[in-house]
């Protein structure tokens, strides 16, 4: 039996766009819903389960920053936000809601087709050998189950923000750079937007850290990138 395709809601009121980007998925295998507003677009995703989300900002009824702010209260797939305006602090509020990408009008269907694809990669479950739990200042990573807990209470994070922080663990200890997490995280196609890790990291300190002014477990090293504080040391 052969796999299903990956349904894809997109939730824009430009009937030029939606039939340009529908027909583009369709003829490379995803299934598609289309939304022409944020209310059906609501609709849809109660009624669905899609694989990922392209979402319009500008649009009639709720706008596209209130339905994402909707799916990050309670779904976990990716969205890649969709808007005229190339505002930075349009971007930045969308990666800020939990937004996994942002592309501005016009654009290339191969540029998109490419940041879906690496939305749906990074958002897969990943299969290899097993990997110790991080466990640091009530912190606890199960790579394995891809669980995170804090003072043993489950973590809800988004995938974007659970590989960002998992990406960390592994390399406890050492400075990474925004651009290494960028090709890490979001993929090899990335490397300028250091928007995307400084929002992500923003919302990873208000989930993990008791006092997200003093980060604790996701340090910011000035000029260069972050570090994730070793593992706390096993007792014996």
């Amino acid at each position: 039996m052969s796999a299903p395709h990956p349904l894809v809601v997109l939730v824009d009121d430009e009937a030029p766009l939606q039939k340009y980007v529908s027909t583009n998925l369709r003829a490379r295998g995803y299934d598609v819903r289309v939304a022409g507003d944020g209310a059906e677009a609501l609709k849809v995703l109660e009624e669905t389960v899609p694989a990922l989300v392209i979402l319009d900002i500008n649009m009639p009824g709720p706008d596209g920053f209130a339905v994402l702010e909707r799916i990050r209260r309670d779904m976990d797939m990716p969205v890649i936000m969709l808007s005229a305006r190339g505002r930075e602090g349009d971007k930045v509020r969308a990666l800020n809601l939990g937004a996994d990408d942002y592309l501005t009008k016009p654009f290339g269907i191969e540029e998109l087709l490419a940041r879906v694809r690496a939305a749906l990669r990074r958002a897969a479950p990943h299969a290899g050998p097993p990997v110790a739990p991080f466990r640091a200042a009530g912190l606890e990573i199960d790579f394995a189950a891809r669980r995170v807990r804090l003072g043993g209470q489950d973590v809800r994070l988004t995938p974007r923000e659970y590989e960002l922080l998992a990406h960390l663990a592994r390399n406890a200890g050492r400075v990474l750079t925004h651009r290494q997490i960028l090709e890490a995280v979001w993929g090899a196609e990335y490397g300028e937007e250091a928007e995307y890790v400084w929002a992500y990291v923003k919302r990873l300190r208000r989930k993990i850290e008791p006092d997200p002014s003093r980060p604790a477990l996701v340090i910011t090293e000035p000029g260069v990138g972050y570090r994730m504080r070793e593992a706390d040391a096993l007792v014996t």
